[in-house]
């Protein structure tokens, strides 16, 4: 983003909004909608929901900078007018369209309007959800009205069937405040996509949903939900039924996973007396240490890669990768084959462990300085 060619009152909006909206906000398609300003006054704004996203168009007028912008909606989106519907309901005084108030001043009146846009494109999207003639979906909607943060949204094009789309969120934990040190700007969080073809039937054995676990992009660092196996689907099952079950499946693994961060932590400073303090190593996650070692005249890097053995019951971390690296007569590197197979057991101590794991790498050094040997004279 130019801010040296955005008007200022814009730039300081949009700046507030990418920092303080409480999901992730990407900007896009920045233009001048003049021929002569040269400033940058219409973008793009790329919102996530429903485990997708959707892109809304907004138009300052640079001429006029103290003026509302106008948001034009995507064109699936058509019969989505959100202060139309306010307007002829109940509560509409509580609700107040920010922009017949707009403050071009205030850099937190672009912030208010995207986000009260959202929650009302959330209630348009499940109303149309509503409206939709399934049975075993209206049966469906009963059964998760009582989970909070759901959306759901209607997704209908002459290129495929109709079809209905639910993010359900997981877990009642604070995940950021688990993880000890945690940076993560966003809350962390784990959701189902469910994905149901829409029909006119309710068949007495349904066929199951397609599901599939999104989670937020930094949480991968302490579990990937891409080795996770969902349990099965049984015929005749709801979601009211599927997902209790879930939900413990993965609060089990994930305190795992959040346990086992420790253990390697524990792990790497146990290996720190026997060589020497890490030159590079992973604070937060535990995951990477580098040790720089020598035997004799002889040094070399020793890296590490660690992680927690998948579903296993225990939280002891284990290395699946050791790389010695050295340097020939020209400074060009020699690097060791990977090492996969250390030594390694979930009843040993860490001490004990980081003494076999010393042990285990004095021999691969002397296997190592011999391979360099070999390596020089044959490129003599």
């Amino acid at each position: 983003m130019a801010i040296d060619v955005v008007p200022p009152l814009i730039a300081a909006q949009l700046n507030y909004l990418v920092t303080h909206a409480p999901f992730s906000v990407k900007v896009e398609n920045m233009c001048s909608g003049g021929k002569n300003t040269g400033l940058f006054d219409r973008f793009s704004l790329v919102i996530p929901f429903c485990l997708d996203y959707i892109k809304w168009d907004v138009i300052y007028n640079a001429v006029y900078p103290l003026a509302a912008p106008d948001v034009i909606f995507g064109a699936e989106d058509e019969t989505f007018r959100p202060y139309h519907a306010v307007s002829d309901a109940s509560d509409s005084k509580s609700l107040k369209n920010p922009l017949n108030d707009w403050n071009n001043r205030d850099p937190t009146s672009l912030f208010t309007l995207v986000l009260q846009l959202r929650e009302l494109y959330k209630a348009y999207q499940k109303k149309r959800v509503e409206q939709v003639d399934d049975d075993r979906l209206k049966f469906e909607i009963s059964t998760m009205l009582s989970r909070e943060g759901i959306e759901m949204s209607l997704s209908s094009n002459i290129d495929k069937p109709e079809e209905v789309k639910f993010a359900v969120p997981l877990l009642d934990l604070d995940l950021n405040k688990m993880v000890a040190g945690s940076t993560w700007r966003h809350p962390q969080k784990i959701y189902l996509q469910v994905i149901y073809p829409v029909g006119r039937k309710y068949s007495s054995v349904p066929s199951a949903p397609r599901l599939k676990l999104v989670s937020s992009p930094e949480l991968k660092a302490v579990f990937s939900i891409d080795d996770f196996r969902l349990p099965a689907w049984l015929d005749g099952m709801c979601m009211a039924e599927y997902l209790p079950t879930l939900e413990e499946m993965l609060e089990s693994q994930i305190k795992d996973a959040v346990a086992s961060i420790e253990s390697r932590r524990k792990l790497i400073m146990a290996l720190a007396p026997l060589f020497g303090r890490p030159v590079e190593a992973d604070p937060l996650f535990c995951r990477k240490a580098t040790f720089l070692s020598s035997s004799g005249v002889f040094t070399f890097l020793e890296g590490h890669t660690s992680q927690l053995l998948p579903f296993h019951s225990s939280v002891c971390a284990y290395f699946v990768q050791a790389l010695l690296m050295h340097f020939n007569s020209q400074g060009l590197p020699i690097k060791s084959p990977v090492t996969t197979e250390y030594p390694w057991s979930p009843r040993w101590e860490t001490s004990d462990m980081a003494e076999r794991i010393f042990d285990f790498i004095v021999e691969e050094c002397l296997n190592f300085k011999k391979y360099c040997n070999e390596s020089m004279l044959q490129n003599r």
